[in-house]
């Protein structure tokens, strides 16, 4: 049986937090997901509010503690990420942008990353398409149709004929994250079998 490996990403900044409750529901539906179709799961939540003085000290220093290098590589090295934020100021939170500030642009290349926020008010929804999918474009990650934001007023809300309750969207995106998760080549496959389109770019001659 394959093991794929998913890490959330949670900005939250209390404990508890409904930040890392939706990060939680977020991989719950995609790990049911992932069960349906036989595949073992390896799940990993990264905390940022417990590495924010590691994040702060790389960001002056140029070098990251053993800690934070070991969140960085979880994060490059999984075949799924969720990466969830609260809204602070219209926005991703400070925290969440430092720390994927400290990946490499190319480090996600290809990953599957399904976005989520939370926030007082649904007029914040729009963050996810104004600011967390161009910065996942800019990483070249490969982002989730279904984004998920949960105002407050979401949670225990089950929607009506017209709108998707809270639960309805988390499922939907886990279904998609990890189907798509599923469909890519695993990080074990031999270079030899896959040719990264990239490289048939770099191959290619022009006479």
């Amino acid at each position: 049986m394959q093991t794929l490996k998913l890490v959330a990403v949670s900005a939250g900044l209390s404990s508890p937090s409904s930040t890392r409750l939706l990060a939680d529901r977020l991989l719950q539906a995609t790990r049911y997901r992932l069960a349906e179709q036989e595949y073992a799961v390896d799940v990993q939540v990264v905390e940022l509010r417990d590495l924010a003085v590691d994040i702060a000290k790389n960001l002056v220093t140029g070098f990251p503690s053993e800690r934070l290098q070991d969140a960085i590589d979880a994060v490059t090295g999984a075949d799924g990420v969720i990466a969830v934020t609260p809204v602070f100021t219209a926005s991703y939170s400070g925290l969440f942008k430092s720390f994927f500030d400290l990946i490499d642009p190319a480090a996600l290349t290809g990953t599957p990353v399904l976005i989520g926020a939370t926030g007082g008010t649904a007029r914040h929804s729009l963050v996810l398409d104004h600011a967390l999918r161009p910065l996942f474009a800019y990483l070249r990650a490969l982002t989730i149709p279904t984004a998920v934001y949960a105002a407050s007023e979401d949670w225990g809300a089950g929607g009506d004929e017209w709108t998707d309750g809270l639960p309805s969207r988390i499922t939907r995106a886990g279904r998609e994250l990890a189907d798509t998760v599923a469909a890519r080549p695993s990080r074990e496959t031999d270079e030899d079998e896959i040719v990264p389109f990239e490289k048939q770019l770099a191959d290619l001659r022009l006479d």
